[in-house]
């Protein structure tokens, strides 16, 4: 709560905030305090630190202090540091690509298909390739969802199919085919050598190969993947971190809707 005199915001408390000169915040606005962890390897030491310190002023660092550091193993040392960021970015001038979608909870969404399309979207979901991480897909697609965001499966007017992981594209798509899927949802941890990239990628040319890629909405999502990023492979969509089962079927209910209507 707010009064004349106080205020939640404790930016109404300062005067200097310019959003195109944004610096980290500390203890004050504009500080440009920050703290950074990092590993080097080389042997623990008074050397060790004071390359430390040396990499933090590359960085762009003033007055930078090293207050915890330990050996991890022989010739690596871990650095906890502090020191003032130099640097500052126009937040105005950020432009960041998005989903644009109405986020609705499970009940509106299905009323939301119900008057919109009439009947139930198939959605099929996978970690494809050699991924065998499956909390993601879980997440959107199995009924119990996460953290209290029921998963598609829990969904009346979804019906959704969680292939789980390492799944080929061939049989992805074979699924696809046979179950005559409206959405494809795939799941990719980031792996070494961008691997994921490449089988994201793969799953396109094959769709588009057989001619389907225009008649599915396909997503991708991951702890890296981005919007901006998932549009560059030929997705649709693209859902990053903090993204729920709510924001998925959101959006393909609005999608459906859209290409409905066209």
């Amino acid at each position: 709560m707010s009064s004349g005199l106080y205020s939640t915001d404790a930016r109404d408390f300062d005067t200097n905030l310019d959003l195109t000169k944004i610096r980290p915040y500390g203890d004050t606005m504009n500080d440009g305090k920050t703290q950074m962890s990092f590993t080097l390897p080389v042997q623990v030491g008074e050397e060790a630190i004071e390359a430390a310190k040396q990499l933090m002023k590359k960085m762009g660092f003033e007055n930078p202090q090293v207050v915890f550091y330990k050996e991890l193993t022989e010739g690596f040392t871990f650095f906890n540091c502090y020191g003032t960021c130099t640097h500052q970015i126009d937040f105005t001038q950020i432009y960041v690509p998005k989903v644009e979608s109405t986020v609705m909870d499970m009940h509106e969404c299905d009323e939301y298909i119900k008057e919109n399309l009439g009947r139930k979207i198939i959605v099929i979901g996978a970690s494809t390739g050699t991924d065998a991480h499956t909390v993601g897909i879980d997440a959107i697609m199995n009924m119990k969802g996460y953290a209290g965001h029921y998963g598609l499966e829990r969904y009346e007017m979804f019906d959704a199919l969680n292939m789980g992981s390492q799944v080929a594209n061939e049989e992805f798509i074979a699924k696809a085919l046979e179950l005559k899927a409206d959405a494809l949802l795939v799941s990719q941890t980031v792996t070494q050598k961008d691997i994921h990239i490449q089988n994201l990628v793969e799953l396109v040319e094959m769709l588009e190969g057989e001619n389907l890629r225009d008649k599915v909405i396909l997503c991708c999502g991951g702890p890296r993947i981005s919007h901006e990023l998932a549009k560059e492979l030929g997705y649709d969509a693209g859902f990053g971190m903090n993204s729920f089962a709510d924001n998925v079927a959101s959006y393909l209910a609005e999608e459906m809707t859209r290409r409905k209507k066209v």
